[in-house]
This record gives structure tokens, C-alpha cells and sequence, in this order.
């Protein structure tokens, strides 16, 4: 019996491969834009916050000079959360670019596999005939040898 060898095991062997690096730049564009998004959870939670405390101090009566300061800090806030928008909008685009292109991946290591297992099969069938036919071949000389 010949030992099964797949003619494409290199071409998947190396798809393989390219779908686990894509897992990994998947990963790493998903922390990124968990860290990404994060921060811009925790600066909107600090202008929430500060707005609060604003219009609290307002209520109790405060100093033009605190209102400009919390004024300036949240108007400083806004800017660093519109950079943390955009920042976040790309690191979501690349996170499905990544995402499709581990799907690609996926897709094709599946087909190759697929096709390893209808050679493999092929091979097996073709095994069993080769091996009937010898059999065939020893019962037909066995019974040739018995007949003289």
C-alpha cells in the first residue's frame, strides 16, 4: 500500500499560514480599537462629569473666573474627543478590513481542505480497487494451481 501524499499540501500549508497571521492582525486591530474606543469612553465620561459639576457650581453661585476654566477644559476636551472620533472611525474601518480578509482566509484554507479530503477519499477508493484486483488475481491463480 502507497502512502497518501496531497499535491497541494504545500499551497495549503502556506494558506494556513496566512490565515494564522491574519488572526493575529485581526486581534491586534480589535485591541486597538477596544483601546481607541475606551478613551473615548472615558473622555466623555469626564465631560459628562465635568458639565455636572459645572452646573452645580453655577447653581451655587461660582466666579466668572471658574466658569471660563471649566469653559477652556471642556472646550479642550471636545477637541481631544473629535481626534478620538476619527481615530476610532479608522481603527473600526481597518478592524473589518481584517476581519474580511480573515474571512477570505478562512474561506480558502476551507476550500483546500475540502479538496484534501476528496483526493483523500479518491485514493482510498482507488486503494480498495487495487487491492480487489490482487485479490482477484491470487484467488484466480490459486484455483489454477489447484486445477493441475
Amino acid at each position: 500500500m502507497t502512502a497518501y501524499n496531497y499535491r497541494f499540501e504545500n499551497v495549503l500549508t502556506l494558506r494556513d499560514q496566512e490565515k494564522t497571521e491574519m488572526e493575529v492582525a485581526y486581534k491586534d486591530s480589535v485591541r486597538h480599537f477596544e483601546d481607541v474606543a475606551t478613551k473615548l469612553y472615558d473622555l466623555l465620561k469626564k465631560k459628562e462629569n465635568t458639565l455636572e459639576n459645572q452646573q452645580m457650581n453655577l447653581e451655587k453661585g461660582s466666579t466668572m473666573d471658574d466658569f471660563h476654566h471649566y469653559t477652556r477644559f471642556i472646550n479642550g476636551l471636545e477637541r481631544s474627543i473629535n481626534d478620538l472620533q476619527q481615530i476610532v472611525v479608522q481603527a473600526r474601518i481597518k478592524m473589518n478590513w481584517h476581519e474580511e480578509k480573515l474571512i477570505e482566509k478562512n474561506m480558502e484554507v476551507r476550500k483546500y481542505e475540502k479538496m484534501r479530503e476528496k483526493d483523500y477519499s479518491q485514493f482510498i477508493e482507488l486503494q480498495n480497487k487495487n487491492e480487489m484486483n490482487r485479490l482477484d488475481e491470487l484467488s484466480t491463480l490459486a484455483f489454477r494451481q489447484k486445477r493441475m
